[in-house]
């Protein structure tokens, strides 16, 4: 995790507390000359929307307010810090690792829960390696080989229902290798054929891992619809056989 950007998360995350700065403005007067008030405004609210979601995109966990508003007021003020300034960075490394391991952790007991009680679901089948999945729709073509290629739609979700990605969303089909995506793709769509439709659960190990990916978190079990369009079969394997 780059210094950079914690710095800037530990800086400006209580930006939106600027209103209770005793002045309500921060250096006052110095704007070049074409700059509105009005303008001012926007780039003030933005800034505060953009500080707020950098917070949000990283694994803090609870956070005093207060405590928060007042770190950033005691620095933008010149005043002496609770925390000296040299040791921020350590701090919230430091926090940000012990929560990453206590989210990962969570994630991992939730997906075990989901997956012990979905296995015993009607129609639902668990392969050996941990992945289930459920045939919604048959369909009437081929199914594809580890090595082929497939053009699907697909949403992908997390245990809270939270939609990840999405092909729907973005109007458009995904053409992609078999061998080029998780585990649990790989496997999982060689059990539908095209035009058919299947839902894939999908454990962390066959997924992303402890590490996660964007806006995936370490150790999370995915849920997958997936629809089967068309399989591209890979010549080079036809013509050995």
């Amino acid at each position: 995790m780059k210094k950079t950007v914690i710095a800037i998360i530990a800086a400006s995350a209580a930006v939106l507390a600027l209103s209770s700065c005793a002045a309500g403005t921060y250096q006052k007067g110095n704007r070049a000359p074409e700059t509105t008030s009005a303008q001012i405004d926007t780039v003030s609210y933005a800034l505060g929307v953009n500080f707020a979601q950098a917070i949000i995109n990283y694994p803090f966990g609870e956070l005093d307010l207060a405590q928060l508003r007042k770190g950033f007021n005691d620095a933008l003020n010149g005043e002496e810090t609770m925390v000296p300034k040299e040791k921020v960075l350590a701090i919230l490394n430091s926090h940000l690792m012990t929560q990453q391991t206590y989210e990962m952790e969570k994630n991992k007991e939730k997906g075990d829960e989901f997956l012990a009680a979905n296995k015993e679901k009607e129609g639902v089948v668990e392969t050996e390696s941990g992945l289930q999945y459920k045939i919604e729709v048959e369909g009437s073509g081929i199914a594809p080989a580890a090595t082929d290629t497939v053009e699907v739609n697909y949403e992908g979700r997390l245990l809270d229902g939270t939609v990840f990605d999405s092909s729907y969303e973005r109007g458009e089909t995904v053409k992609f290798p078999l061998n080029g995506v998780i585990r649990g793709w790989a496997e999982g769509l060689t059990y539908v054929k095209e035009g058919g439709k299947i839902q894939l659960y999908i454990p962390a190990e066959l997924a992303y891992g402890s590490r996660g990916t964007g806006p995936i978190p370490g150790n999370s079990t995915l849920i997958f619809d997936v629809e089967l369009i068309k399989v591209y079969k890979d010549t080079k394997q036809e013509a050995e056989k």
